[in-house]
């Protein structure tokens, strides 16, 4: 069990990558988190390079959980989501390793904004099955059963009756891409939380990511009948529960 409550939370996303030092027994970053755009192309030596930016500004030499946005199995880059195609297959939390030179554990980066919510946030005490979707550059989606991850659940990547994916059809960056309001917007995350009680009979959706700061322009066009919660983690989860996955798997 590592024993430092303060550990480096560090959160990949398809547009920024941003840390900060957590302390993990009350869900607190430390210091202001610093934000480095995700380099274009998002290729493995660029992100670790930037990465290593994000060490050096803390002065970082302890142990480090990074959030990364794909299907992650013992720390292998099962798809490359968002970022660049070469990453797939990657030993991610060695690579990361290697370069950063201290040790990296990794996880799906829903997964991780789901831990810090759930610790910390709309989900702390809540049991049933309790879906965490992060709305942004994509959707992710952390699943908790009783309080307890179930790994992986990349929901953002069913496709819809139409044979869409949800992904580019309902997240952030294809209402932006499309230029719908909120509420045109709304509509679509609509179907899709349908489509999800359909298939999984949640307790409660929480809903996280950029998208959820602007809750009340489109919450009137959320009809499912599952109860609602907006993330209080906010932009931090990720981060949060990053750092507390490295604990969690130690």
């Amino acid at each position: 069990m590592y024993e430092n409550q303060e550990i480096l939370g560090i959160d990949i996303g398809g547009t920024g990558i941003k840390g900060a030092p957590v302390d993990i027994t009350t869900g607190r970053l430390t210091h202001k988190r610093y934000r480095i755009p995700t380099p274009q192309p998002s290729r493995p030596d660029a992100v670790a390079e930037a990465i290593h930016q994000i060490i050096k500004h803390f002065n970082w030499t302890g142990l480090a959980g990074c959030g990364f946005p794909s299907i992650v199995s013992a720390g292998r880059a099962m798809a490359h989501s968002n970022l660049h195609d070469s990453w797939t297959g990657i030993q991610i939390d060695e690579f990361l390793q290697g370069n950063c030179h201290i040790p990296f554990t990794v996880m799906n980066d829903a997964d991780a904004a789901g831990i810090a919510e759930m610790a910390f946030g709309a989900g702390s005490g809540e049991q049933g099955l309790v879906i965490v979707i992060t709305i942004g550059t994509g959707l992710g989606s952390g699943v908790f059963f009783n309080g307890r991850l179930i790994p992986n659940f990349e929901l953002g990547h069913l496709t819809d009756p139409r044979g869409k994916i949800w992904e580019s059809y309902a997240s952030n960056s294809a209402r932006k891409r499309e230029g719908l309001s909120f509420e045109d917007w709304g509509y679509r995350l609509n179907e899709y939380l349908h489509h999800l009680k359909r298939l999984f009979s949640p307790d409660l959706f929480i809903l996280g990511g950029g998208a959820s700061k602007k809750i009340d322009q489109y919450i009137h066009t959320l009809t499912v009948d599952v109860p609602i919660r907006t993330a209080t983690t906010r932009n931090d989860a990720g981060i949060i529960g990053a750092a507390m996955g490295a604990v969690q798997t130690e």
